[in-house]
């Protein structure tokens, strides 16, 4: 059986935060699927569906053990339906920890067969989220200091 991980997120956009996370957990996972959540009822991302996808893929473009999907509905669902057995998440703060226990929890109570694992984020991404990109590319400074080698954001 292969050990198969979803992360989830919204992605946007992906940072090096995230980055960070997936290419240390390689090593743990037979394959890795990044799973850009999509709640059709809300219009709140910054940066379109397909400029996600595209960015995460370029950035894993060398690694065969990762993919990206989009998804709607629960984790665990899909986790069901892509037989992935494991939840990945990075944890940057203790507040990132409370929020993300108490969703683990839940996902554990939903279904016991799916695990989730926390790898904490290196100290230097620390500062990193998505939101604080989006702000500093929005004002006008350079958020390429902030996400994947290669990504270019375009005001």
């Amino acid at each position: 059986m292969q050990r198969i991980a979803i992360f989830p997120g919204s992605f946007d956009p992906i940072t090096k935060g995230h980055e960070s996370v997936v290419k240390r957990a390689l090593p743990l996972f037979d394959k890795i699927i990044i799973s850009i959540g999509v709640n059709a009822e809300k219009k709140d991302s910054f940066f379109s569906l397909e400029k996600r996808i595209e960015w995460i893929k370029q950035t894993f473009k060398d690694e065969t053990k990762v993919e990206v999907m989009e998804y709607s509905g629960l984790t665990v669902d899909f986790c069901k339906k892509m037989n992935a057995s494991f939840i990945l998440r990075g944890l940057r703060t203790s507040a990132d920890f409370e929020f993300e226990r108490a969703i683990a929890q839940t996902n554990r109570f939903l279904e016991k067969k799916i695990e989730t694992i926390f790898l904490l984020t290196t100290p230097e991404h620390t500062p990193i989220n998505s939101t604080i990109v989006r702000e500093v590319y929005k004002n006008g400074g350079d958020a390429s200091l902030f996400v994947p080698d290669g990504i270019i954001l375009k005001q």
